[in-house]
């Protein structure tokens, strides 16, 4: 995901040159192409998040279309107040990019895994939250912020997630992305569990179960029509997130909830306990039910 949102804004700045790149001291072998293509709008910052923040923020009131880079919980929740107060108030036109989204540095252990982000930036007043569910979406996500006016965030994951959409399918900000039809259950997806949730609906299929499946990119705004729809024509609903409390299902819930829907609703996501050990991104997802024997038990269960 990493490389195809850097290709893409290469491809972008080359044609706005209000567009400028701030990273915190990380992003090496990824970011170089930008510098090396556009040095006079490229700053290293340092490790000093809450500086590129509030850097940002100020070249976004000068006019410029400001992105953010740094890994999981590093450009948000060391630098939240500078997000709440200073970007997020201002309505400042800043993109703040989190790679790792998850676990996917779950050999670094806690301190790396960006388990929060979700809940914490769906909150925030003006903020846009979007986690693209593979490369393909990850390119249209960057095309899309940059056109969008106002603060954005991009959850990433990291390197070789593999390419789920056959063909570039059509995306907006806020309007999820049908990839299957069916009307046993709904799976909603965010982020980089898409590939795992497609691959359980095969799978289901073959069992005879048809699973619609539903690439909810954008939380926040949230896509509440595609949820209500996915209510009231499927026999249940199972949002599959690599986060913890308060992103996806706790979004997805507020809307059923308001709307009175009695349709039947789980949730696969991690525990609020935040993980005892390190080890890899498969390892760590399974252990919490992140894979398509736990997805497929989830909706077995709804359906019984």
């Amino acid at each position: 995901m990493r490389t195809a949102f850097i290709e893409e804004l290469c491809d972008l700045a080359a044609q706005e040159e209000r567009i400028w790149l701030l990273c915190g001291d990380l992003g090496y072998s990824v970011l170089e192409r930008f510098r090396d293509r556009f040095p006079n709008r490229y700053i290293n910052v340092g490790v000093a998040e809450q500086n590129m923040t509030g850097m940002a923020a100020g070249l976004a009131m000068c006019g410029k279309i400001v992105f953010t880079y740094s890994i999981a919980n590093f450009p948000v929740l060391r630098c939240l107040e500078q997000i709440r107060n200073d970007v997020c108030y201002h309505r400042a036109n800043v993109k703040i990019v989190a790679v790792g989204g998850g676990l996917a540095y779950g050999a670094q252990g806690y301190t790396h895994h960006g388990v929060e982000d979700l809940a914490v930036m769906r909150v925030l007043p003006e903020m846009t939250v979007i986690a693209p569910g593979d490369p393909i979406e990850t390119r249209l996500a960057t095309r899309a912020i940059v056109h969008h006016e106002g603060p954005c965030y991009l959850r990433l994951g990291k390197a070789g997630e593999p390419t789920v959409h056959p063909a570039e399918p059509h995306f907006e900000i806020g309007k999820a992305i049908k990839l299957r039809e069916g009307n046993c259950v709904t799976l909603i997806s965010i982020g980089g569990m898409l590939a795992t949730v497609v691959k359980a609906a095969e799978c289901l299929a073959e069992d005879g179960i048809q699973a619609r499946v539903l690439s909810m990119h954008t939380l926040a705004p949230l896509d509440r029509d595609a949820v209500l729809a996915a209510a009231a024509e499927t026999g249940g609903i199972i949002t599959v997130e690599e986060h913890g409390v308060g992103g996806l299902a706790s979004a997805v819930a507020e809307v059923l909830a308001a709307e009175g829907c009695t349709v039947p609703f789980r949730a696969l996501h991690l525990p609020r306990k935040p993980a005892s050990h390190a080890g890899s991104q498969e390892a760590l997802r399974g252990a919490h039910g992140l894979s398509v024997e736990g997805i497929m038990d989830k909706v077995k269960a709804i359906l019984s």
